[in-house]
């Protein structure tokens, strides 16, 4: 997961709204009716949020009908909840560890020279 499809979804996630649609569908895949009934704003607005969140990639649609289900894509959540473990933790593989050019020159970061 690059730093850009983390951020995709860390903005998703900034809104309480998407992150209420996202509980919900912990319990299991939902149409947007379901779903529109828990809040109190109109299905465009619904639409709106489903719509950052499917194209975050944590939101999965299927088809059935003329109904949409919405689920989330338990890869993309594992990936993005390692992720955040692994930005939020001091650990070997620390990113200004990697070489760069300001390393080729000599330089490190202060917390992991030593």
């Amino acid at each position: 997961m690059t730093y850009e499809d983390y951020a995709k979804i860390a903005k998703a996630l900034s809104d309480p709204k998407r992150v209420k649609i996202l509980d919900m569908l912990s319990c299991g895949a939902m149409c947007a009716c379901d779903i529109l009934e828990h809040f109190d704003f109109t299905q465009p607005t619904l639409s709106h949020h489903i719509k950052a969140l499917t194209q975050s990639g944590l939101v999965t649609v299927e088809k059935e009908g003329t109904w949409n289900h919405y689920s989330i894509d338990q890869d993309t959540a594992s990936q993005f909840l390692q992720h955040t473990q692994h930005y939020l933790t001091h650990t070997e593989e620390c990113v200004c560890k990697e070489p760069t050019e300001k390393q080729a020159n000599g330089k490190q970061c202060r917390t992991c020279a030593g």
